[in-house]
């Protein structure tokens, strides 16, 4: 990796851990602005990086784009659920278009759904309940959601790239917590553990352009 990105994947960090700082001491006026200066960050990380596998960072900065429109929408108070949930369910469609433009097999992939499978069934119904209960109208959403967010996971790991099998993996284990935290019950540090399995996810998604 060359220097410029090191520089900036550095300065990432920075902004991540200084969020998760305001987030653990309900610090707002620093969350609002480094919650988006991290992705921004690592838009720049992405756009630095030596990579083969130019249609993939393509795709895969469309949607750190995406997540950075998610973010600002679930900042808002009250936080624009709906329009957030979209967001990031366009970046897991793109992200899914890059992973599978830079390769796919199909025995990963068979595993990596049966984890999936397990997933929904053993966390994914109670959110979905959860949901649901809440408002009968996030029902299909979520579920659409889920869906995409399982199909990104079989992607990664049908790449067989480690580093983004890791990085899909994180990422639903933080939409996992959110929806846990906000659907069926209130977890000790929810948001500040949604925000760390957030930004290592996107983060390891970046860092496997290198390998790709």
């Amino acid at each position: 990796m060359n220097a410029t990105a090191v520089i900036f994947l550095v300065l990432t960090a920075v902004s991540a851990l200084i969020h998760w700082w305001s987030v653990a001491t309900t610090r707002r006026p620093v969350l609002l602005v480094t919650k988006p200066l991290t992705m921004l960050l690592l838009i720049r990380v992405a756009l630095s990086i030596d990579t083969a596998a130019t249609s993939t960072r393509a795709w895969f900065i469309l949607a750190l784009v995406l997540s950075l429109a998610g973010d600002v929408f679930l900042m808002l108070e009250p936080d624009q659920f709906i329009a957030g949930l979209a967001s990031f369910l366009a970046a897991h469609v793109a992200y899914v278009v890059g992973l599978v433009l830079a390769g796919f097999s199909l025995a990963p992939a068979i595993v990596a759904l049966g984890a999936a499978l397990i997933a929904f069934a053993v966390l994914g119904k109670r959110i979905l309940n959860g949901a649901n209960t809440q408002d009968s109208r996030l029902q299909l959403p979520v579920a659409l959601y889920m869906t995409v967010i399982s199909a990104m996971v079989v992607s990664a790991a049908a790449t067989t790239n480690a580093i983004a099998t890791a990085g899909a993996a994180l990422f639903y284990g933080s939409d996992a917590t959110l929806g846990w935290n906000r659907f069926v019950s209130p977890i000790a540090n929810g948001r500040l553990i949604t925000m760390i399995t957030y930004h290592a996810g996107q983060t390891l998604l970046i860092l496997a352009l290198v390998t790709l």
